[in-house]
């Protein structure tokens, strides 16, 4: 037989994936074991972004300078097909790159916490970019032509994207993103230097062997429903599904250890979540303040709330909440009976000042705060042991701050 008649042994996708790891490894320092298989499959999932129905961003996030998120997009940027690297870009560049015929660019943005800073209102339809990108349907309605010769053309924003900035990023691109908490190398942790002119040669022979490989799998990633980690649904599952997709196809430990990974990942972005603040106060209202109790004057929410020295209640844009902010908040979420919450009239011994009532927030309580401490918190609203109800068929409170004089504010039985 000839030699060359002979079928082509299959190309190792583990293998491979392997290598790619190993040369982040060579240049990176990531916090975790988990962020090098993140990394690794991500730039797998670049050269296969035509099969799925979305591109997770990845975001190399740091406190301070000179954490290794700008060398980590520059290995990302050896490895990627049709990168291209940039600090400022306009919407319109990016929107005609991504229609362009050469095929679909990995677009690599470092600094890109300039977008989103306080003074980046010009950028408004770089971050529209950014955001509808992230799934293939997404894209930009634009005018195109010369003076009334006008025509509407839908321009496409569907591509890889990886990041780089200080602090952190909206919510919107958060949970869009595999998210890379980077920090500064510590005096043990060494890397080898980086020196373009050498390596960059040795990222393009692996990209390229990347490139040929995901060729050979891209029916099969393509037609894959990665099965999921319990518990990771919504989009964090849509962050992760090509990339568990990737790593089934390359098999060996891959698809074991891109779930471990998944789950890893997923919880340490939970975890530094910080709740928007119409959340926090709805949780600080359920756990701080109602504490079981069936309504509450705005007066007495107010003085619980500026009382909590760990919570923002004291400082909102340089001044405390006060009784207007607190509804404008409230009244974003709805009652059981779908209306917006508002406060209402409370019968008390002295008069009948405006309040809240439980029953108009249990529904926000129930979708939108997270579970409640398996212990009751103890309360901070001041109450009072005796006396006439705020409602005759009420039962009364079973304790009170001693220094605070209040009408009754009767524990739901």
């Amino acid at each position: 037989m000839n030699p060359t008649s002979q079928p082509k042994a299959p190309i190792d996708g583990a293998a491979l994936l392997d290598e790619l790891e190993a040369f982040h490894r060579r240049f990176n320092v990531f916090p975790t074991e988990s962020a090098y298989v993140a990394v690794a499959l991500w730039d797998a999932h670049a050269h296969l972004i035509d099969c799925f129905e979305t591109t997770p961003r990845i975001a190399f996030l740091s406190p301070e300078p000179g954490s290794g998120k700008s060398r980590a997009l520059e290995i990302v940027e050896l490895l990627t097909p049709r990168p291209v690297s940039t600090v400022s870009a306009s919407a319109n560049a990016l929107y005609r790159l991504v229609d362009s015929a050469e095929g679909l660019p990995t677009v690599l943005f470092d600094e890109v916490d300039t977008i989103f800073g306080p003074k980046a209102g010009a950028d408004e339809a770089l971050r529209g970019f950014l955001n509808a990108g992230y799934r293939r349907i997404g894209g930009a309605l634009r005018c195109v032509g010369e003076g009334s010769n006008q025509n509407a053309q839908v321009f496409g924003s569907y591509c890889a994207v990886a990041m780089a900035g200080l602090g952190s990023l909206p919510d919107t691109v958060l949970t869009r993103s595999v998210i890379i908490r980077m920090r500064k190398r510590a005096p043990n942790e060494k890397v080898e230097p980086y020196r373009q002119r050498i390596h960059e040669k040795q990222g393009h022979a692996l990209r390229d062997r990347i490139a040929k490989w995901a060729d050979t799998v891209r029916d099969q990633v393509a037609n894959a429903w990665p099965e999921l980690p319990e518990g990771v649904t919504d989009r964090p599952a849509d962050v992760w599904e090509p990339l568990l997709a990737v790593a089934d196809a390359g098999g060996g430990t891959w698809p074991a250890r891109a779930r471990a990974a998944c789950l890893e990942l997923v919880d340490a972005a939970h975890a530094n979540d910080e709740a928007s603040l119409g959340v926090r106060l709805l949780t600080d209202l359920r756990d701080k303040v109602f504490c079981g109790a069936d309504r509450m004057p705005t007066a007495v929410i107010l003085e619980v709330l500026l009382r909590m020295d760990d919570a923002p209640w004291g400082d909102l844009d340089d001044k405390p909440l006060n009784s207007r902010t607190l509804a404008k908040l409230l009244g974003q979420y709805v009652t059981p009976g779908n209306k917006p919450i508002k406060p209402r009239g409370i019968r008390t011994a002295s008069g009948t000042p405006k309040g809240y009532y439980a029953e108009d927030l249990t529904d926000a309580w129930t979708r939108y705060c997270p579970p409640p401490p398996e212990e009751p918190a103890t309360s901070a609203t001041p109450q009072v042991s005796g006396g006439e109800s705020v409602a005759d068929t009420t039962p009364p409170i079973r304790h009170t701050p001693p220094e605070i004089d209040t009408a009754l504010f009767p524990v739901a039985g």
